[in-house]
């Protein structure tokens, strides 16, 4: 199989298992991970992990040798087939977090960008390098990118297609921590930072800070107001408030 799914205590964990072609998104590969993440949205995982099998990558992106000899409208096809694929990491029931563990090039970085939150190995060399080729990021990157490192960064990274290694992609925002020693084993406890809270409060929070980025100020208002009152309506939020008031540890059934 070119990715693996498995549950590690609470956490679903997907591992792109492509180690001797770094992990490369083939097309295949892209068609796995879709199901998987619909496998993980029907599960009960408090969050979910993603990981590249091996030392040496995450994912060095596509794989080229597919790219060659094709017709536009496959190109297309499979561009959005990979734009549709990544962009359901955005509705997930649950937080997802890149442990990005090595090289993460091309659609590597633009599944990583996808997710909500990254953390990368001191190693790590991030990038998109598609206009070498004579090519554009088609998965997502153009527009992730500018929103997380901003605009000017974006575009020097995506029109001279230069890498960034770990400590710039964390100066720059492109990744939220650098982690040492078990890559893995950081994961889960980044991961329980935020996984014992409700999850459709987790959603709400999250769909309130994305769709802000789509949205003038005082629309953004707007739906920050309706988002928190759906927030507030919510079980788990009267839970929290009486376990503040009783000065206990909340028990959240995420309803």
């Amino acid at each position: 199989m070119s990715i693996e799914l498995t549950r590690v205590e609470e956490f679903a964990l997907i591992t792109l298992n492509r180690p001797e072609a770094l992990n490369a998104l083939s097309f295949a590969l892209i068609r796995d991970l879709a199901r998987a993440f619909d496998e993980v949205a029907a599960g009960d995982a408090r969050a979910l992990l993603i990981t590249g099998a091996g030392a040496r990558a995450f994912c060095a992106g596509a794989d080229i040798k597919e790219l060659t000899g094709r017709s536009l409208t496959a190109q297309k096809r499979d561009a959005e087939t990979g734009q549709a694929t990544f962009a359901r990491l955005g509705r997930l029931p649950m937080p997802s977090l890149a442990i990005i563990n090595g090289y993460a090039f091309g659609g590597g970085l633009e599944l990583a960008l996808a997710c909500t939150f990254r953390i990368a190995t001191r190693n790590a060399k991030m990038g998109l390098p598609e206009i070498k080729l004579g090519l554009v990021p088609g998965y997502g990157g153009t527009q992730r990118l500018p929103r997380v490192v901003g605009e000017a960064r974006a575009l020097e990274m995506i029109m001279t297609g230069r890498t960034v290694d770990a400590e710039e992609a964390h100066r720059i925002g492109l990744v939220n921590r650098l982690i040492d020693g078990d890559a893995l084993a950081q994961g889960i406890a980044i991961a329980r930072e935020f996984s014992g809270y409700s999850l459709p409060v987790l959603g709400l929070a999250r769909e309130a800070v994305t769709r802000a980025l789509d949205n003038p100020v005082g629309e953004g208002l707007r739906i920050e107001a309706d988002l928190s009152t759906l927030a507030f309506r919510t079980e788990d939020a009267a839970e929290g408030m009486e376990a503040f008031i009783a000065k206990r540890k909340p028990q959240f059934k995420d309803k």
